[in-house]
């Protein structure tokens, strides 16, 4: 509340918020490494991969980015206390592109590649909760291609290995009304703002005088 405004009492309000039972950021590395034919459109037989340049991208899936595959209750020890936390089995679908840059400019993109992978993670997380996953940080490298041979239409590497990293804040939520004593926001003043006054442009009166009186 700004200072030129009237003190207001305090009054219960009710809201919907989703309370946050359980928090955590993880870090995660792994590795893949497609064997087969990759399709890229616009590749030929004769294409010449001498000194290419291979890079990747890497963004969650479109469709179910993150799936629950398994919630399982197990006993824990905290400073003494038995708490009862939830072991998650948790899956990941990413898209993955290559790019393929020749020497002389031209670029290659392959179509994308549906990668997945799972992992556990242990929250207070029950039955009834809804677990968030946001990834902070997606990015991916391609530590070795080893020979490009090229098909019509495909490429196909010998010893290729993308390497994938994942920042993750993960949540495990449930939509809940809360009450608390709050002030409603007022709007602020208005700031004060006058027209400009008329500007004239510099007089010359070296080159153009005032006629002689």
């Amino acid at each position: 509340m700004h200072d030129n405004m009237p003190s207001q009492l305090q009054e219960p309000i009710c809201i919907n918020v989703d309370k946050v039972f359980d928090w955590i950021v993880k870090e995660a590395t792994f590795e893949f490494s497609p064997t087969g034919p990759i399709t890229f459109p616009g590749v030929t037989a004769t294409t010449d991969f001498t000194g290419a340049i291979v890079t990747c991208n890497v963004v969650p899936s479109a469709t179910n980015p993150v799936v629950i595959l398994n919630r399982e209750n197990r006993q824990f020890t905290i400073d003494g206390a038995t708490v009862c936390l939830q072991n998650l089995t948790i899956q990941k679908n990413f898209t993955v592109t290559l790019v393929v840059t020749l020497p002389s400019g031209v670029r290659f993109t392959s179509t994308p590649i549906t990668v997945s992978r799972c992992e556990q993670v242990t929250l207070c997380a029950p039955k009834g909760t809804d677990v968030e996953i946001l990834f902070t940080d997606l990015d991916c490298f391609v530590c070795s291609t080893g020979t490009l041979t090229a098909g019509l239409g495909t490429i196909t590497f010998t010893a290729l290995t993308v390497t994938i990293s994942v920042c993750q804040s993960i949540q495990s939520t449930f939509p809940v009304t809360v009450e608390f004593l709050a002030t409603f926001c007022e709007p602020r003043a208005e700031l004060p703002f006058a027209c400009p006054g008329v500007v004239r442009p510099a007089q010359c009166p070296a080159v153009f005088p005032p006629p002689a009186g």
